[in-house]
C-alpha cells in the first residue's frame, strides 16, 4: 500500500527553486538549504540610427541581450514537528547543485554549483554581532569559464575520510577540486561526455567517481588513470538521460541511479551492465538520496520525480523477504512505499532529515520550481 504523506509546512521562494540539502553535520541536523534558479532574458530599446538600425527587430522596438540567471541560498531551520524559519537569504548566481560536507567540522561547510562556471563554498556559523547562525562564503573557485555551467557536484567525504569535490560542467566534463593551501583548487579535468553530464558523484574510494549525462550514459573514472578512457560506460540501460547517482553510503557496491526515462535502477558496481532492481517512478528521477538512517530504513530511497511528485522507494538489498518481484533478467519492481504530490510544478529538489525518527517516518524537505515552492512532509 502507497501512503500519501501530508504537508507540515509550505513556503514561497520567490525564485524557481530546485535544491534541497540538510545539513549532516552532529548538532546543525536542524539546518537546510533551498537553492533556486531563475533565467532572466533582458531586453534593451534599439536606437534607429547607425550599426543598430539594422539589428533592430522586425517591429523595430526591442532586441534580446543576454540572458542572466540570478538565484539564492535561503537558509532555514526545522523543527521536529515539521515547521521551520527562514533564517538568511544569499544572493548569487542561479543555482543547479548544493551540498553539505560530511567533516566533522565546528562550522559546516556548504559547496554550491552556480551557472557562472563557479564552485562557491561558505560556512555555517556564529559571530559575535549574530544571534543566530548565518552562511559565511569564504571561497568563489572560478572552476571553468564563465560561460559554462556547474550542473552538479558531490562530496567524497560523505563515504570517506577525503574531503574532495567533484563537479559536472555544461560543456562535457568533469572536474575534481581538492584543498590546497587552505583554498579549494581544481586537480583534475576531463572530458566525459558527448552531452551535458547531469550528475557526478563519488565511489567508496577517493579515486573512483561515477557520471551521468544527456548521452543516455553512465560512467565510470578511475582517477589513478590518464581519465582517456572510463572504467565503464553504459548505455544499455537507459532509454533518457542520466540524471542522479547517488551510492549506498553502508552498502559498499551498490548504487542509485536514476533517469529521464522515469525509472531509478539499482546497481552492484561489480556488475554495472546489469540493474539489481528497476522501479518506474512516473517521471523523470532528477535526484535520488538513501536514507542515512543506520536502521532498518537504510535501503529506502528518497527520489524527486519531475513530474510525478516526490516518491520513497522501499527495497531489500541483503536477501531478506521484500516485495521486490525478480524478473528471470534480474530487472524487478521495488515497493513504492509513500508518495507526496503537493507540489503543482516540477520536483526537482528534496533531502531527508538527518536527526531521529518519529514513530518510524523521517522529516522531508522537497521544493519544485515554476511554483517556487519549499514544504515539509514525512516519510
Amino acid at each position: 500500500m502507497v501512503v500519501s504523506a501530508q504537508r507540515l509546512k509550505s513556503f514561497d521562494t520567490n525564485l524557481p527553486a530546485d535544491s534541497v540539502e540538510f545539513c549532516p553535520s552532529p548538532g546543525h541536523w536542524e539546518y537546510f538549504v533551498c537553492g533556486t534558479y531563475q533565467l532572466q532574458q533582458e531586453t534593451t530599446t534599439t536606437e534607429t540610427t547607425g550599426e543598430q538600425e539594422a539589428e533592430r527587430t522586425d517591429n523595430g522596438v526591442k532586441r534580446p541581450t543576454a540572458q542572466t540567471r540570478i538565484g539564492q541560498c535561503m537558509l532555514m531551520r526545522a523543527s521536529p514537528s515539521g515547521d521551520f524559519e527562514h533564517l538568511q537569504s544569499v544572493d548569487m548566481p542561479a543555482i543547479l547543485d548544493m551540498k553539505w560536507s560530511h567533516s566533522s567540522t565546528p562550522s559546516p561547510l556548504l559547496a554550491i554549483a552556480d551557472a557562472v562556471g563557479a564552485l562557491r563554498f561558505y560556512n555555517l556559523n556564529n559571530t559575535a554581532n549574530e544571534s543566530r547562525a548565518a552562511l559565511h562564503e569564504f571561497q568563489v573557485l572560478q572552476a571553468t569559464e564563465s560561460s559554462n555551467i556547474c550542473l552538479s557536484l558531490d562530496w567524497s567525504d560523505r563515504l570517506i575520510s577525503n574531503s574532495k569535490v567533484v563537479a559536472s560542467i555544461s560543456n562535457g566534463r568533469l572536474l575534481v577540486a581538492d584543498p590546497v593551501n587552505g583554498e579549494y583548487a581544481v586537480t583534475r579535468d576531463w572530458h566525459a561526455h558527448d552531452y551535458e553530464p547531469w550528475i557526478a558523484a563519488w565511489g567508496w574510494s577517493p579515486d573512483i567517481v561515477y557520471s551521468g549525462g544527456d548521452d543516455l550514459c553512465w560512467k565510470g573514472w578511475d582517477l589513478r588513470t590518464d581519465l582517456a578512457t572510463p572504467m565503464f560506460q553504459n548505455k544499455r540501460s537507459f532509454e533518457g538521460g542520466v540524471t542522479s547517482i547517488q551510492c549506498h553510503p553502508q552498502r559498499e557496491h551498490y548504487i542509485a541511479v536514476g533517469s529521464y526515462d522515469s525509472h531509478v535502477r539499482i546497481f552492484d558496481v561489480r556488475q554495472p551492465f546489469k540493474p539489481m532492481v528497476t522501479t518506474n517512478v512516473g517521471g523523470g528521477a532528477w535526484r535520488v538520496k538513501w536514507n542515512p538512517s543506520s536502521s532498518t530504513r537504510k535501503d529506502d530511497l528518497l527520489v524527486a520525480c519531475m513530474h510525478d511528485g516526490f516518491k520513497i522507494i522501499r527495497h531489500s538489498l541483503n536477501g531478506e523477504p521484500s516485495s521486490i518481484s525478480s524478473t528471470p533478467d534480474g530487472d524487478g519492481e521495488a515497493s513504492i512505499v509513500v508518495k507526496f504530490d503537493d507540489h503543482a510544478s516540477l520536483a526537482y529538489g528534496a533531502d531527508w532529515y538527518h536527526g531521529e525518527e518519529q514513530e518510524g517516518t523521517t522529516l522531508v524537505a522537497s521544493c519544485s520550481f515554476y511554483d517556487h515552492c519549499l514544504m515539509t512532509w514525512r516519510g
